[in-house]
């Protein structure tokens, strides 16, 4: 499991950043609904997850980061994605600084059957989840996701997912 979410993440890293440097500033502060996070606090909630969902397994915080207002932090998209890298590069150390058998960890604060290695399996997913959701708001600002561009631009007549 280790290897693999740190791979995951790894992918989710590489997206989550692409996709943010595709989307222009003047749109990042786009949102579906009143109330509903904008393109910027959504890439900046996701890195507030990769620094929160560590602590969940005992992890220490990371320096520098507060979570009490951190998606309304900021609006840059040099900041939104620089923080993005951090997080999801805590994230990534976190995982790989896990034995095998800290994977199994019991971690009753969080439920009678729950583990460490359960706070990894929900980090990762709860990244996917969003990714999802970013790729939709993407489209409706009208950006591909860049990783569709370059693979269109290689088989012009496949799917556009």
């Amino acid at each position: 499991m280790k290897a693999q979410a740190a791979l995951d993440l790894q992918q989710l890293q590489e997206k989550f950043t692409k996709l943010a440097g595709a989307i222009p500033q003047e749109k990042s502060s786009w949102r579906p609904a009143e109330g509903v996070r904008s393109i910027n606090e959504l890439f900046v909630h996701v890195a507030g997850a990769g620094f929160y969902f560590p602590t969940l397994k005992g992890t220490p915080a990371a320096p520098g980061f507060t979570p009490k207002d951190f998606e309304k932090s900021t609006t840059d998209k040099a900041k939104v994605i620089e923080w993005l890298n951090k997080s999801f590069t805590y994230a990534i150390a976190s995982v790989q600084s896990m034995s095998n058998a800290e994977f199994a960890a019991p971690l009753p604060k969080l439920g009678p059957q729950a583990n460490a290695g359960d706070v990894v399996y929900l980090m990762v997913v709860h990244a996917h989840e969003h990714l999802g959701q970013a790729i939709a708001y993407s489209r409706s600002v009208g950006v591909v996701p860049p990783w569709t561009a370059e693979a269109a631009k290689k088989n012009p007549k496949a799917p556009q997912d």
